[in-house]
C-alpha cells in the first residue's frame, strides 16, 4: 500500500479507539506538510508497518519491551517522587515488544532527517550505539542534579519559558470534558485543590487527533496543572494483528527509571502533570547550545536503560549486538530516513 492509503487506514483505525479531535488531525497534516522531521514525528504507524520490510536484517534480533515512536523529540523533564529533576523518554505511547534494534534506527533515522542537520548519521549511530552499549550495561535514570548536570544548560527552564507556559495554559479554550476525563484530573489534583477550569489542549505530532484536556486548579497559594489525553493501543499491535495489552506504564515505570508520581493511565486516559520544568524538550529549546554527539549518546544511554528494565534482555541484546556488523546502525538509519523521505515526498503530491 502506498503511505496516503496507509494513513487513511489509520485514521480509519483511530475513530475506533477514541472520539477524534478533529481541528488536531488537522493541525497534525499541517506539521506533516511542513518538513521530514516532523512527518516522521507524525507517522510511527507507516513505521511499525514497513520497518521490518526497510531493514529484514534486524527482524530475528531478540525482542524487548520498547519505546517505539524513538525519535530526538521524544525527551523532556519531569520532577520524581522526590522532586529530583529527570531527563529522559516521555512519551510511551506506542510502546511493544518488539525487535530491539528498530528503536535505535528510528531514533538514529530522525537525526538524518532533522532540521538543520546538526549532526552526521554516521556521527549519530555511533553516539546512540556507544550510549546504549553504557546503558543496558549500566542502566539508571538520568539526573540533572546529580550525575548529569553537564545536560542542564541543555534543558534548563528560562524565567521566558516560565512565563510562555503560564501564557500557553491562560489562554487554552474552556471544554467541557467527558466524564471520564474530568473524574480522573480530579482524582489526579492534590488534595484540597480547587479545579478553576478545564480547557482544550492540542499538542504533539504523532499523538495530534487524540484528545487531550487539561484542569487548572488552585492549591495553596497557586495553581496546579493536571492533563489527560486519550489512551490508544500502540500502532504497532494493531499493524502486526496483536491483541492490544497496555504497555504505557510499564515502560515509563521500568525499575530502572525514576518516574513522575503523577502519571498514571486509567479509564481510557493519560494523565500527567504539567508545568514549566516538566515539559518535552524540542529541537527549537537547543538553540545556542546545538545537538551534540553527547546529548545523542545521553538518547541512547536512556533507551538502554528502557530495555534493559526487560528480565534478562541486556545480555541477549549485547550478544546480538556485538556480532553484527560495525556499521549496521548507519546503514538501517539511512535506509530508514530514505523511505520517510520518499513518503513525504508522497504526502506532499496527494
Amino acid at each position: 500500500m502506498t503511505f496516503l492509503d496507509d494513513n487513511t487506514a489509520y485514521e480509519t483505525w483511530l475513530h475506533t479507539q477514541c472520539d477524534v479531535d478533529e481541528p488536531g488531525l488537522v493541525r497534525k497534516h499541517g506539521k506533516m506538510d511542513s518538513h521530514p522531521f516532523p512527518f516522521l514525528r507524525a507517522t510511527f504507524f507507516r513505521w511499525a508497518k514497513q520497518a521490518e520490510a526497510i531493514c529484514p536484517e534486524l527482524t530475528g534480533a531478540p525482542t524487548v519491551l520498547s519505546v517505539g515512536d524513538t525519535h530526538l523529540e521524544n525527551f523532556g523533564t519531569w520532577r520524581d517522587a522526590e522532586a529530583r529533576w529527570v531527563w529522559g523518554f516521555n512519551d510511551f505511547d506506542e510502546a511493544a515488544v518488539m525487535p530491539w534494534p528498530l528503536d535505535l534506527v528510528r531514533l538514529a533515522a530522525s537525526a538524518r532527517v532533522m532540521p538543520g542537520k546538526a549532526i552526521g548519521g554516521r556521527e549519530a549511530a555511533e553516539a546512540v550505539i556507544d550510549g546504549y552499549r553504557r546503558g543496558l550495561s549500566a542502566p539508571r535514570p538520568t539526573l540533572l542534579d546529580e550525575q548529569e548536570t553537564w545536560m542542564r544548560r541543555f534543558v534548563a527552564c528560562t524565567d521566558d519559558d516560565r512565563r510562555d507556559f503560564w501564557r500557553e495554559i491562560a489562554e487554552l479554550p474552556d471544554i467541557a470534558p467527558p466524564q471520564r476525563a474530568v473524574d480522573g484530573l480530579a482524582r489526579n489534583v492534590p488534595d484540597g485543590a480547587v479545579i478553576e477550569r478545564f480547557a482544550k489542549r492540542t499538542k504533539g505530532a504523532g499523538g495530534l487527533g487524540r484528545p487531550r484536556y487539561v484542569a487548572v486548579a488552585l492549591w495553596r497559594g497557586g495553581h496546579v496543572v493536571r492533563e489527560a489525553k486519550a489512551a490508544v493501543p500502540s500502532t504497532w499491535e494493531w499493524q502486526h494483528g496483536i491483541a492490544a495489552g497496555n504497555h504505557f506504564l510499564a515502560a515509563a515505570t521500568g525499575k530502572f527509571r525514576s518516574p513522575d508520581p503523577f502519571l498514571t493511565v486509567h479509564d481510557g486516559f493519560i494523565f500527567r502533570r504539567l508545568a514549566a520544568d516538566s515539559r518535552k524538550v524540542e529541537l527549537e529549546d537547543l538553540t545556542g547550545t546545538g545537538l551534540t554527539a553527547g546529548l545523542v549518546r545521553a538518547m541512547g544511554f536512556d533507551l538502554g536503560s528502557i530495555h534493559a528494565a526487560t528480565d534478562g534482555a541486556a545480555a541477549r541484546i549485547l550478544a546480538d549486538l556485538e556480532a553484527r556488523p560495525t556499521d549496521w546502525l548507519r546503514d538501517a538509519s539511512r535506509a530508514a530516513a530514505k523511505a520517510v523521505e520518499a513518503d513525504w515526498e508522497e504526502w506532499k503530491g496527494r
